[in-house]
Parts: structure tokens; C-alpha cells; sequence
């Protein structure tokens, strides 16, 4: 068996018609993505088509910055690469990185940060090792939660943990008020509570910069989705979704102490299901989740029922 990673190769229409297609695909992944970012850190992108033994098996970006045509020279994998049906078993990542390290070979003047979307297993790990990649030991692995969506209301209700559920029913009979928007008219909105709370609790997330870009970038067919939740005319809570293909990403959430108290959230995040089906998402990604810094978030997130991973960590 032979892999090739051919860069560049799809039009925008054809990388988007795959990347619509992969299940469980993430935001980091995503063409969105990629011009927020490369606007806002003066980055390129390239996107590569994977083939083994020529025919497509999955997709990967990368991000690349580099100066003196590329002496120092630095590229970025962030949970790639992402596979068609069929593919992405044990094999086929080795070859993957085997062909990746081949392009990109460590070396003076490179740095590589690679995390790759691949479930934390001893067969794994030991893969990436035999590769030659090597980890840095000091960074956590990233864990997060796929909340599937393509159940029934009755059949998710069933799902969640109870006291989750309790606190559903409690907002579901109280007098809180939802509005929903995929057009951007909340965004200002949803951006000074997000910076406030980002300022006053000093949490890690995704720079207001980049989100910002990711509003300008999103498209008609991949929308942010944005709620708000008030209570007797008062602003209470608010969450972001950005869509990407098939799947979607729980990106920022914001609640007051009333919307704590009300489980405002609770219920945002229900009604986010049938918001994001209608969409056409079949999986919700509910973002990066912690035992250290954010064991409520964790715990919230967890009582959805939805599954828990953990990726192999990071390496060059």
C-alpha cells in the first residue's frame, strides 16, 4: 500500500463537497478556519487530498508560516487529518504520517506542531512513535465530547443523565425566552458578553479576534449559530455553534447567575439539537473539556450522554 498527500489539487467546490460528507469532522479542519486564521496571523493554508493506493481516502490543512523561502519554516496540523468512509484504521495513519514526515522532515529551522485526530490508544501511540514523531510530554490531550444528533427527542431525552434532565425540565417550565439566529445579527452581542466573560474569568478559548474573522468567513451553507436566552426582558445566557459540513462545534457559551440558576444553558443546548438538524448537522462536537481548569464544564457536558475522547496529544 502506497499514500500520497497531493496539495491544492480540489476547487473550493470539490474539497467542500468532501469535507460535507466526513463524519465527526472538527472546526480547526475547516476552509472557515483556515481564512480566519491565516487573516489574522498572516499564515497560508494549504489543503491536501489523501489518496491510498490512488483512491481518495481523506482530507487534510495545514497552516504554514515561513521566511528566506522557507529556511525557518514553521507548519501546523491541528486534529487532521480527517478520513472518508472506509478509511482511517490503524495502517492508513501510519502511512499518512510516514508520507507527511517525508514532506515535512524535522529539521533545523522547522518547527512542526502536529495533533492529530486520532483516539488515544497504547496501538496508536505506539504508531506515532515507530514514525519517528515525538510528543511534548508538558501538553495535556485534548478531550472533547460528540453529542450525535440524528436520534429522536424522546430517544436523546432518554439519554441524558438525570439530574441533567431535571434541570432541562426546570428551565422547559419556567418563563425563559429563546431567540435563534444564523445570520449574524446577534454576533455583537454575543462577542462583548464573550470578551467580558473571557477578561473577568481569564479562561482559555478562542481569541475575540479570530471570532470575528470566523463571522466574516462563515458561508451561507456553514452559518454560526447563535442563542439567547432571557428571562422577564433580561439577558441571561447565549451560546455560539459554528457549523462546519455535517457537523457542528459548541463554541462559546456565556450565562449570568440567573441563567445559572434557571439552567438556561440546559436549555439552550436542547433546543440547539433541533436548531443544528435543521441545518442538516448530524453531530455536534461540544468542545474542549478539562478534570483541571473546567471540571463543572466537563460535568455539564458529560450529562448530555454524549461520548467522551481523547485524542493522542501533541507532537513534532
Amino acid at each position: 500500500m502506497h499514500c500520497k498527500i497531493q496539495w491544492n489539487i480540489l476547487s473550493l467546490a470539490e474539497w467542500n463537497g468532501h469535507f460535507d460528507q466526513i463524519a465527526r469532522s472538527n472546526v480547526l479542519q475547516s476552509y472557515t478556519y483556515a481564512q480566519a486564521q491565516c487573516k489574522l496571523k498572516r499564515q497560508k493554508a494549504r489543503w491536501g487530498l489523501i489518496t491510498i493506493d490512488d483512491k481518495p481516502a481523506g482530507l487534510v490543512q495545514i497552516l504554514e508560516a515561513g521566511i528566506l523561502k522557507n529556511l525557518f519554516h514553521a507548519v501546523i496540523l491541528d486534529r487532521g487529518p480527517l478520513w472518508f468512509e472506509g478509511f482511517g484504521g490503524v495502517i492508513h495513519i501510519k502511512l499518512f504520517f510516514e508520507e507527511f514526515d517525508r514532506q515535512f522532515p524535522n529539521r533545523f529551522g522547522r518547527k512542526r506542531r502536529i495533533i492529530p485526530e486520532i483516539q488515544a490508544s497504547p496501538t496508536a501511540e505506539a504508531v506515532i512513535k515507530q514514525i519517528g514523531l515525538e510528543r511534548f510530554e508538558e501538553q495535556t490531550p485534548y478531550q472533547t465530547l460528540w453529542w450525535g444528533l440524528m436520534q429522536s427527542d424522546e430517544e436523546a431525552r432518554e439519554g441524558l443523565r438525570s439530574n441533567w434532565r431535571g434541570s432541562l425540565k426546570k428551565a422547559e417550565n419556567s418563563d425563559i425566552r429563546i431567540e435563534w439566529d444564523i445570520t449574524g445579527k446577534l454576533m455583537p452581542w454575543m462577542m462583548l458578553h464573550y470578551k467580558i466573560d473571557k477578561m473577568n474569568k481569564g479562561y482559555l478559548g478562542a481569541s475575540p479576534q479570530l471570532m470575528d474573522n470566523l463571522a466574516i468567513f462563515s458561508a451561507r451553507d456553514n452559518p454560526m449559530v447563535i442563542g439567547k436566552a432571557s428571562l422577564k426582558g433580561e439577558d441571561i445566557a447565549g451560546v455560539l455553534f459554528i457549523k462546519h459540513g455535517r457537523s457542528a462545534t459548541y463554541q462559546i457559551g456565556w450565562s449570568s447567575d440567573k441563567g445559572r440558576e434557571s439552567a438556561a444553558h440546559h436549555l439552550l443546548l436542547w433546543q440547539a439539537r433541533n436548531v443544528l438538524q435543521q441545518l442538516g448537522v448530524k453531530e455536534l462536537d461540544l468542545g474542549g473539556v478539562n478534570d483541571e481548569t473546567a471540571a463543572g464544564v466537563k460535568k455539564f457536558k458529560c450529562g448530555t450522554g454524549a461520548d467522551e475522547i481523547e485524542l493522542i496529544g501533541q507532537y513534532h
